[in-house]
């Protein structure tokens, strides 16, 4: 019994590390999108496609056709990371 009470102990602190390295803080990205009307973009947007050239030209990755009347709507994605703790 007095040999495995070392072993035991080891073995305990051992545990508590890898409990405590769990424990840390978490990353967490968060996706936000932003949308503007396309200020070239000229009648009727029928063509997600068309849209979307014409917002890479005003410096957007994507655009898309929304609403009613069929506008372009130019979007860009921002990705915050923030720490969180559990």
């Amino acid at each position: 019994m007095a040999r495995s009470l070392p072993l035991l102990s080891t073995i305990f602190v051992l545990l508590l590390l890898l409990v405590a390295t769990e424990m840390g803080p978490i990353m967490v990205a968060e996706a936000r999108t932003c949308a503007s009307q396309s200020h070239r973009f000229k009648g009727v947007c029928l063509s997600d496609t068309n849209c979307a050239s014409v917002c890479k030209t005003e410096g957007f990755p994507s655009g898309d056709c929304h609403g009613f009347r069929r506008r372009c709507f130019c979007t860009k994605h921002y990705r915050k990371i923030r720490s969180q703790d559990s």
